[in-house]
């Protein structure tokens, strides 16, 4: 079973540990449960799949109203989190968990909270959500953001245009900010 422990740095991202099971002729895991999260009325309704070279930065996206759910089946990543809800008890908070090879874990991320991931590997994120895409609810916010301070540890990460060109969080206008 797999093991649900909320992060002590950001109010409702919640890191799953999952259990693999393996014998000679390969191994099973369940990577996503919907009564993992009781607190949530999941209805997944999109998947998506993001396959990345060594050295990309994605990131930071963040929505109003989308919950991700989010799993390395190959290659490693260092996921980078920030609070970016005002009225959170750990509004501004940021945290970096590395996810895929060697650590089989997969994270929630609720609406509100930017999120990004820096390529360690080449390397395939899976995810799910709870809405379909919808662009008006696809914000972004400086990867590299002085007052968020994401340890990303990525001194020149390859980023897309638009990555490289998302405002500071003290630039983001008010009815931009979760």
């Amino acid at each position: 079973m797999a093991q649900i422990v909320e992060s002590s740095r950001i109010t409702g991202v919640k890191f799953v540990q999952l259990q693999p099971f393996g014998d000679e002729r390969g191994r099973f895991m369940e990577t996503f449960r919907k009564d993992w999260f009781p607190e949530r009325s999941w209805e997944i309704i999109q998947t998506n799949r993001s396959d990345s070279r060594a050295g990309v930065l994605r990131g930071l996206h963040y929505h109003f109203r989308q919950v991700d759910y989010w799993y390395v089946p190959h290659g490693r990543i260092r996921v980078g989190l920030a609070d970016l809800r005002r009225n959170s008890p750990t509004f501004g908070a940021s945290e970096v968990i590395e996810l895929g090879d060697h650590n089989e874990c997969g994270v929630l991320i609720p609406p509100g909270v930017a999120h990004g991931f820096y390529a360690l590997t080449d390397a395939t994120l899976t995810y799910l959500v709870d809405n379909y895409y919808d662009g008006s609810d696809e914000f972004g916010v400086a990867w590299d953001d002085p007052t968020l301070a994401v340890p990303w540890g990525a001194p020149e990460p390859i980023l897309s245009g638009r990555d490289r060109v998302n405002p500071r969080l003290a630039d983001i206008l008010a009815e931009h900010r979760p």
